[in-house]
C-alpha cells in the first residue's frame, strides 16, 4: 500500500488567478510597501553595524575539552599559578660564530622587550644552558605573555616582534615564534578573499543575465543580509562564546548562500516574465514556487548546522549558531528584500529580460535544450552513468581514509614567515620535538615529581626532559617532555597514548600522585579524538532530521535516503581532496594535519547546501510528476528547467568559496577548498548525472511512501495545490 500524489491540472492563467499563499502574500506586501521594506532593511543593517562598531568584537576562542587529561592539566596549572599556564613567545637567535660573541646586543634587545606592554617575563638564553644548542650557535629567549595568546592585544604582539627583529644584522639571525605571532600574521594578511569572491560572483551573474542591474540585485540582497548578520554576531559575542575565526566563515557562507537563494527566486521571476506574466504576478509566482524551495532548503541548512551543538564542543557551537543565524538572515532577505527590489527595478529588468529572450528566440536558441539532451542521454543508460559517476566520487574520497586530524603549527606556515623560520631554527638546534613539548603535571609530593622525570626519561620516543618545575604555591610540579618527533608526527601522538596508558598509571599507583599529560600538542590530539568520537552521533542527527524533513516535503521514503547517501558521497570526496592537497602536501601546500573541526564544519554546511539543489531540482521534478504522472518526462523536464540555474548558482558558490584559498589562514584555505570542491561535485556529477540516473532507475517507486508513515508525517508541500 502506498501514498501517491494525484495529478494537478491547474496551470497557466488558472495558476495566475489562484489566491496567493503565504509566500505570495509576503511578496505582495513587499511590493506594496517597496520603499518601506527597503528603508527598513537599510536602517536595520546600519543600526546593527553602528552598534557593533561601537561595542567592538568580543570574540574569544574556547577550546576547552571537559573530561580530557589536557583540560584537567590546564585547569590545575591555572589554579596553582604555574608559569606554564600562560602564553609564551620564543625569540630565536642564530649566530654563525656562536651567540656568546653577540651576548651584549642580545641582552640589550631583551631588556627593551621586557619593558613592552603585554610582557610578564623574559628569560634570556644565557640564563639556562638548556636554551643554547650544543654548539652554541642557536639559542632562544622565552617571553611569557601577560595572559593567553588570544587575550593579548595584537598591537602588543606586533611591537614585541618588531623590537626583537630589530636586533638582526649580518651574522645574527633573529626570528620570533609562538601562537600569538602566527595569529598576528594571519590577521595582517587577510581581508581580500571576500572582495575577490564578490567580484567573481558579479561576473558570473552578468554572464548569466546579460545585465549589470539584474546581476546586482542578488548580490545586493546577499551583501545587506551578510552585513546585518555579521553585526548581530559581533554584538552576540559579548554574551556568548564566539570564536575569533567566525566572521570570515560567516561571510564565506553568507555570500554564497545569499546569492544562491536570491538567484533561485530571481531565475523563476525571469522565467515567469518570459512566459507572459506581468511583474507583480511574476514576483508572486516566484515566491510561491522558488521562495518555498528557498525556505525549506534554508531550514535544512540550519538543521545541519545546529547539529554541531550535539558535539558538545564550545568552540564549534558558537560558530554553528553564528553561521545558522547568517543563513536565516539571508533567507529572510531573499523572501522580503528581493521582492521589494524587484518592484522598484522591475520595469527596467522586464524590458531587459524580454529583449534578451526575443534575441535568443530570433536566433533559434531554446533555453534548456542542452540540459534536455544531457537528461535524455543519462536516461538511455542510467545504470552506466550511475556506476561511472559513483566510482569517480569514491576514487576522490579514497585519500580521506587516511585523514589525520590535528591543528596546524608553525611547521605548516609559509617558509618566508618569521614563525616558520623560528620553528626551523629550534628544530635545527634542539631537535624536531622541541617545537611541540608535552607538559606533564605532577600533583603530589616533590619526590613523586622526581620519580616522574626518571620514568619519562626512560620512555621510548622521549628526547629530553626538564627538571620538575614547581608551581607558585608549591602544590604541584611540571616536567616538560621533548619528543624525538615533530608535533604533527604520528610518533608524537603515539607517545602521548603510551604515557597515558602504559607509563603514568602504574607510576601513579606506586607514588599516590596524580599525573596528567597536557600542553598544546596533547590538547590538539584530545580535540581531534573528541571530534572523531562524537562524529557518528552528529552525522546521525543531521542525516536523520534532514531525511525526515525531505520525507515530509516529497512524501517519499526513497528520495530522502538517496539524497542522504549522495550528499555523504560528495562530502567524502571533498574531504579526500583536502587530504590529498593539505595533508599530503600537493599543489604547493605545506604538508600537515587537517584542522580538527574542518570535517564537521564542512559536513554541516555542505550537507545543508547540497539539499538546496536537491530540493530545487526535485521540486520541479515533483511538479511535473504531479501534473503528468509521467516519471521519465518529469525527470527530464525537471533537469531541463533547473540545470542552468543550478549550474550558475553553483558557479557563484564555487568562486566565492574558492576565493578563500587566497587567505593566509590554513584553516580558511582548507575550508574554502573543501566547500568549493563539494559544490562542484554536487552540481556537476550528482545533479547532472547521478540524480537523473537514480530517479530513472527508481521509476514510480521514487514517490512511494508506506501508508503508516503517510498518515503520521505532516504535509509540507513545496508546490501549492492550486499549481501556483
Amino acid at each position: 500500500m502506498s501514498s501517491t500524489p494525484q495529478p494537478t491540472v491547474a496551470s497557466g492563467p488558472a495558476a495566475v488567478r489562484a489566491a496567493p499563499g503565504r509566500f505570495g502574500e509576503l511578496a505582495a506586501w513587499s511590493q506594496r510597501h517597496r520603499w518601506s521594506a527597503l528603508l527598513l532593511w537599510v536602517l536595520l543593517v546600519a543600526a546593527i553595524t553602528v552598534a557593533a562598531q561601537a561595542a567592538g568584537g568580543g570574540y574569544r576562542n574556547d577550546f576547552s575539552l571537559p573530561g580530557t587529561d589536557s583540560q584537567a592539566a590546564a585547569d590545575l596549572l591555572n589554579e596553582h599559578g604555574s608559569a606554564q599556564a600562560g602564553g609564551a613567545l620564543q625569540i630565536v637567535f642564530k649566530g654563525a660564530g656562536g651567540l656568546a660573541a653577540d651576548r651584549a646586543g642580545i641582552e640589550r634587545t631583551l631588556e627593551r622587550v621586557r619593558a613592552l606592554p603585554g610582557v610578564a617575563e623574559v628569560r634570556s638564553p644565557f640564563q639556562d644552558r638548556a636554551a643554547l644548542s650544543a654548539d652554541g650557535t642557536i639559542g632562544y629567549a622565552t617571553v611569557t605573555l601577560a595572559g593567553r595568546p588570544e587575550s593579548v592585544p595584537k598591537e602588543h604582539v606586533a611591537k614585541i616582534v618588531d623590537t626583537a627583529r630589530s636586533a638582526a644584522r649580518d651574522g645574527l639571525q633573529v626570528e620570533v615564534g609562538g601562537d600569538a605571532v602566527r595569529e598576528l600574521a594571519e590577521e595582517e594578511g587577510g581581508g581580500g578573499a571576500e572582495g575577490a569572491g564578490m567580484m567573481a560572483a558579479l561576473v558570473v551573474l552578468v554572464l548569466l543575465f546579460g545585465s549589470l542591474l539584474a546581476a546586482a540585485l542578488p548580490l545586493l540582497t546577499a551583501a545587506l543580509a551578510v552585513g546585518g548578520a555579521v553585526g548581530l554576531i559581533a554584538l552576540a559575542s559579548h554574551v556568548f562564546t564566539v570564536a575569533d575565526f567566525t566572521p570570515p566563515i560567516m561571510m564565506l557562507v553568507g555570500l554564497g548562500v545569499g546569492v544562491d537563494y536570491a538567484l533561485l527566486i530571481f531565475h523563476r521571476y525571469r522565467h515567469e516574465l518570459i512566459g507572459g506574466a506581468d511583474r507583480d504576478e511574476a514576483t508572486r509566482i516566484a515566491l510561491e514556487a522558488a521562495g518555498r524551495t528557498v525556505f525549506f532548503a534554508g531550514c535544512t541548512v540550519i538543521v545541519a548546522l545546529l547539529g554541531l551543538v550535539a558535539l558538545g564542543l564550545g568552540s564549534l557551537q558558537g560558530v554553528a549558531l553564528a553561521v545558522a543565524l547568517t543563513v536565516l538572515v539571508t533567507m529572510a532577505a531573499s523572501l522580503t528584500l528581493l521582492p521589494a527590489l524587484l518592484a522598484v527595478f522591475g520595469g527596467r529588468i522586464q524590458r531587459l529580460v524580454l529583449k534578451r529572450a526575443a534575441k535568443a528566440h530570433a536566433k533559434g536558441r531554446v533555453e534548456g535544450r542542452g540540459w534536455r539532451a544531457i537528461a535524455t542521454a543519462v536516461q538511455r543508460r542510467p545504470l552506466a552513468a550511475l556506476l561511472v559517476a559513483v566510482a569517480a566520487l569514491l576514487a576522490l574520497a579514497a585519500p580521506a581514509l587516511d585523514m589525520r586530524l590535528g591543528f596546524a603549527d608553525a611547521g605548516t606556515d609559509s617558509p618566508e614567515s618569521t614563525s616558520r623560520r623560528a620553528y626551523d631554527l629550534l628544530a635545527e638546534g634542539f631537535g624536531p620535538g622541541f617545537n611541540g613539548p608535552l607538559i606533564v603535571v605532577s600533583a603530589g609530593e616533590p619526590a613523586a615529581a622526581q620519580e616522574l622525570r626518571a620514568a619519562l626519561a626512560g620512555t621510548p620516543g622521549v628526547a629530553a626532559t626538564t627538571p620538575p618545575l614547581p608551581a607558585r604555591d608549591g602544590a604541584l610540579s611540571t616536567v616538560i617532555v621533548f619528543p624525538k618527533t615533530a608535533p604533527q608526527d604520528e610518533g608524537t601522538a603515539e607517545l602521548v597514548r603510551t604515557l597515558r596508558q602504559d607509563v603514568l598509571p602504574p607510576l601513579a599507583e606506586r607514588t599516590g600522585a596524580r599525573y596528567l599529560v597536557g600542553g598544546s600538542t596533547a590538547a590538539a590530539q584530545d580535540f581531534a579524538e573528541s571530534v572523531a568520537a562524537r562524529m557518528p552521533l552528529f552525522v546521525a542527527i543531521v542525516v536523520g532530521l534532514s531525511a525526515l524533513l525531505l520525507m515530509a516535503v516529497f512524501r517519499s521514503l526513497l528520495i530522502p535516503l538517496k539524497a542522504a547517501l549522495l550528499n555523504l558521497l560528495s562530502i567524502a570526496a571533498s574531504l579526500g581532496v583536502i587530504t590529498f592537497v593539505f595533508q599530503d602536501g600537493r599543489l604547493g601546500a605545506q604538508p600537515g594535519p587537517i584542522e580538527a573541526f574542518i570535517p564537521v564544519m564542512i559536513f554541516a554546511i555542505v550537507f545543508g547546501l547540497s539539499m538546496d539543489y536537491e530540493v530545487f531540482l526535485l521540486s520541479r521534478i515533483h511538479e511535473e510528476w504531479r501534473r503528468t504522472q509521467d516519471h521519465s518526462h518529469a525527470v527530464r523536464e525537471g533537469l531541463t528547467a533547473t540545470g542552468r540555474v543550478i549550474t550558475a548558482a553553483a558557479a557563484i558558490m564555487i568562486v566565492v568559496f574558492a576565493a578563500f584559498i587566497l587567505s593566509p589562514s590554513r584553516m580558511l584555505q582548507q575550508f574554502g577548498l573543501g566547500l568549493a570542491v563539494a559544490i562542484l561535485l554536487d552540481a556537476v556529477v550528482i545533479r547532472c548525472l547521478i540524480v537523473p540516473a537514480a530517479m530513472q532507475l527508481l521509476g514510480r517507486r521514487a514517490w512511494w511512501l508506506p501508508s503508516p508513515l503517510a498518515r503520521r508525517l505532516p504535509h509540507l508541500a513545496l508546490e501549492r495545490p492550486d499549481g501556483a
